[in-house]
């Protein structure tokens, strides 16, 4: 029996929080998996955090944030807490499908990766609101690829799965969106492997409440200069290092 913990961060998410937990709760993993779902309300005040009140499912664990420390920052929280095997990001809004997460999974059954990550470009079924957006991301693969040794199609994909004993060693240090690229970037330095498989992505517009923007690009550039040169250690200086998780023979599938 594996445990998966799906980590859930929201920030004045209102409108779709409520729709994403339900969901998430809705998905059937399968006879080999039990899931804990962490949320963290990163000091919404939209009404976020009246909607979280009303959950009791006892596999829902909800963490208040008293201040607003970045989706990075509530991701670590959230890593910290984690029981499971496995953690996986699901973001708040209807941009990710938490139905993926059965065909994570199922990956996972067969391969036993470190690290699996969804690639919104494998399959063909590519969707993006902004051209700078598509292109930024393509540029940004290219480069950790380049830096790294990876074989990315898309690593600021938000939907990242990592084995839990290796995310909880990892020095993670950032709190914004380019917890996104400092991830990657050390699992790749770890001598980890990253898998990709193709994901549903229904992107949003900024009226709609997308957050990122592009000088998140720059902040992303300047963390992989940082990982790259060393001034950022990959292990924690408690924990002990995570040495390669053995592979299946494919490093992504469709």
């Amino acid at each position: 029996m594996k445990k998966l913990t799906v980590i859930i961060c929201c920030y004045n998410e209102r409108a779709t929080i409520d729709g994403v937990i339900q969901a998430t709760v809705a998905v059937d993993l399968g006879p080999d998996w039990e899931r804990e779902i962490i949320v963290v309300d990163n000091n919404s005040s939209d009404g976020t955090r009246e909607i979280l009140r009303e959950f009791n499912e006892a596999q829902i664990k909800k963490i208040f944030n008293e201040r607003n420390i970045g989706k990075g920052g509530s991701i670590r929280k959230g890593i910290e807490q984690m029981t499971g095997d496995y953690m996986i990001i699901q973001d708040a809004d209807d941009e990710y499908n938490p139905e993926d997460h059965i065909r994570f999974c199922r990956y996972v059954d067969k391969h036993e990766p470190a690290a699996l990550f969804g690639s919104r470009v494998l399959g063909g079924n590519v969707k993006y609101e902004y051209v700078h957006a598509y292109f930024g991301v393509r540029f940004l693969t290219a480069v950790t690829n380049l830096l790294f040794g990876g074989n990315l199609t898309d690593v600021a994909t938000a939907t990242k799965m990592v084995k839990g004993e290796l995310v909880k060693a990892l020095n993670l240090t950032c709190s914004g969106f380019d917890l996104d690229f400092e991830l990657p970037d050390k699992i790749l330095l770890s001598g980890n492997e990253i898998h990709e498989i193709g994901i549903d992505y229904d992107p949003r517009t900024y009226d709609e409440g997308k957050k990122i923007k592009a000088v998140d690009g720059l902040i992303a550039l300047k963390i992989m200069l940082r990982d790259r040169l060393g001034l950022s250690a990959v292990w924690k200086e408690d924990g002990e290092p995570v040495l390669a998780i053995p592979d299946g023979p494919e490093g992504s599938a469709q």
